[in-house]
């Protein structure tokens, strides 16, 4: 699968940056991240992507991104973005310096869980409206993004995140998943509940936690200046 990406700046180490679930690359615009190489891709499905029927695990559009890589970087992804980055520092773990997770669509606990299969049936059922009554008031631009995603992408990718073998959006499978973690990890996040849960696993002793409880979902588009601060910060 070649999918879409765009570069910009030309210092390294490289940054990807990975949007989350109907998003595209363009997410990432608002950031300056100086004269930072960056490589912001669309997810197969997504932005300018081409379309498959299948193929939308974590795992699948993590490998869409290998051949984007000629030496590792600091992966950045947000919500269902972060799982793909985690399935990349997993299953690829010489491309991956780092990873920031913001907001991780990973973690889910067991209220969230029993919600999942109604969600699911209402995406494959409804799609892109099934998706806007879940998530709520959007951001303009992230609401034109997700009316431009298919339905069937919008579903399948939620059951690879959650449902089909081998998903590791709910939290004990995440807890086995993520120990697979050799990096150092910046997870981001605006549920206080969330970002103790994270803190609590194991990991890279320069891994960090961090919470913002006054943002929303979106905290880096929200806090674009303090997000890139953060992450720079990080990671000298």
């Amino acid at each position: 699968m070649r999918v879409h990406v765009e570069t910009w700046g030309h210092g390294g180490p490289p940054l990807l940056l990975v949007h989350g679930w109907g998003g595209d690359h363009r997410l990432w615009r608002a950031l300056d991240f100086g004269d930072r190489r960056v490589i912001a891709p669309d997810l197969r499905g997504h932005g300018r992507s081409p379309v498959p029927a299948t193929g939308y695990r974590p795992v699948d559009l993590a490998r869409d991104l290998v051949p984007l890589l000629d030496e590792p970087v600091l992966a950045v992804g947000h919500s269902m973005g972060a799982q793909v980055v985690t399935a990349l520092a997993v299953e690829h773990p010489e491309l991956v310096s780092g990873l920031v997770v913001v907001a991780p669509a990973y973690g889910a606990d067991e209220e969230e869980e029993r919600l999942i299969p109604g969600r699911l049936a209402a995406l494959r059922a409804d799609g892109v409206a099934a998706a806007l009554r879940q998530l709520g008031p959007l951001p303009a631009p992230i609401t034109g993004q997700l009316l431009a995603t298919p339905g069937h992408v919008l579903a399948e990718c939620y059951a690879g995140m959650y449902t089909v073998p081998g998903a590791f959006g709910v939290r004990r499978e995440s807890e086995r998943y993520l120990a697979g973690r050799a990096c150092p990890v910046l997870a981001v996040n605006n549920v206080p509940e969330a970002a103790r849960w994270e803190e609590s696993l194991p990991g890279h002793p320069r891994s960090r936690t961090v919470v913002w409880p006054d943002s929303g979902h979106f905290l880096h588009v929200e806090h674009p200046a303090k997000f890139v601060e953060l992450v720079t910060g990080w990671d000298r």
